[in-house]
């Protein structure tokens, strides 16, 4: 059987495109090559530049059409490489929504123009890919044919991300997202200051990288906690299964979310899960069943709820139990790439 060649556009250093990648070589023995934009989108400058570069991308794309000759091409985030997949010229596309709209950030002045180019990616793809059910609230709202649509997470390898067994008398919480000001970790900082000054013993390590980074350091400073606070910057993903094991609370307090693996991962290393109240965690976490939800930047809440939790270890205990036998039947990387991948294999064999 001829190997099949896919082109992957999107950002391929990101761990969620690295696990997509990897899936489709491991399950369906695809060969895969990769385009992206070059121009960080870090600066008001780069940003002016990366649009340019976007402008001029469709010639680029074309031009490694013809050198890679792809089978198929699939890309991430539906207003922006979804829209290069689109109009690639390529006969199979499959796309995928990344956030819960992809239509971010809300008061942008690009926002109409993602919206058409948004509408015109969803109708081209031939799949569809929503990680999670709550992306595809805003899907059917604006008319997308349900049938293109596959909801399922890419899942996460179960035999990295095990369970574990932590009988810590204090909180040891871990947060592993992106140091960046949507993901709300001085709220989560300003809790950990209150529950210092009730004399609550804890640790609190913050992983990633991101431009906050600096910035937090010095409010864990001002907090007084900083003694009690690791920051341990980017790490390799394979140094991520023993930090969530040591740790025994999860964190994350997005303003906006749309299928977080970060989650998942937790949720099957035994931690227990304080999310932020919204959409994209209402998906996965019911309030003091499986989790905690809090309203975001609530962080007098946040703190009242950490205390609660740790009072409270059997109810702790049930949902760390119950979590990692969802994560198994719903998020398990090997099962849920396989039927990607056969379903890529498919869709390839219906449009010979």
């Amino acid at each position: 059987m001829k190997k099949r060649k896919i082109l992957f556009l999107g950002e391929s250093y990101r761990a969620d495109a690295i696990t997509w990648m990897k899936g489709l070589k491991e399950f369906g023995d695809f060969e895969i090559c990769t385009w992206e934009l070059k121009t960080p989108n870090n600066t008001k400058f780069n940003r002016f530049k990366r649009i340019a570069e976007y402008a001029f991308a469709p010639f680029s794309i074309r031009k490694s059409i013809r050198l890679e000759k792809p089978d198929m091409i699939i890309a991430e985030r539906t207003t922006s490489y979804g829209f290069l997949a689109a109009i690639s010229g390529v006969n199979t596309i499959a796309i995928a929504q990344q956030g819960r709209t992809d239509l971010w950030p809300e008061g942008s002045v690009l926002l109409p123009l993602k919206k058409i180019i948004q509408k015109h990616a969803f109708r081209k793809a031939h799949l569809i890919h929503a990680w999670g059910p709550v992306m595809t609230i805003s899907m059917k709202a604006i008319g997308v044919d349900m049938n293109k649509v596959l909801v399922m997470p890419k899942g996460i390898d179960l035999s990295l991300f095990s369970p574990s067994i932590n009988t810590s008398n204090k909180i040891e919480a871990i947060v592993t997202r992106s140091l960046q000001p949507e993901y709300r970790h001085d709220s989560i900082l300003e809790a950990f200051a209150i529950l210092h000054q009730k004399g609550i013993d804890f640790s609190l390590t913050i992983v990633g990288d991101g431009t906050r980074l600096q910035f937090l350091k010095d409010l864990a400073e001002d907090l007084q906690i900083e003694n009690k606070v690791i920051f341990t910057g980017r790490i390799p993903n394979t140094d991520l299964p023993k930090l969530l094991q040591q740790s025994n609370i999860y964190i994350s307090m997005p303003i906006t979310e749309g299928v977080s693996a970060s989650l998942f991962e937790a949720m099957a290393c035994s931690c227990y899960p304080v999310v932020s109240d919204i959409p994209g965690n209402q998906s996965w976490i019911k309030h003091r069943e499986n989790g905690l939800l809090i309203p975001i930047d609530d962080y007098t809440n946040l703190a009242e709820k950490l205390i609660w939790s740790f009072k409270n270890p059997d109810s702790r205990n049930k949902a760390i139990i119950q979590n990692r036998k969802f994560v198994e039947e719903n998020a398990n990387y090997n099962i849920n790439m396989k039927i990607i991948a056969d379903k890529y294999h498919e869709l390839l064999d219906s449009r010979k």
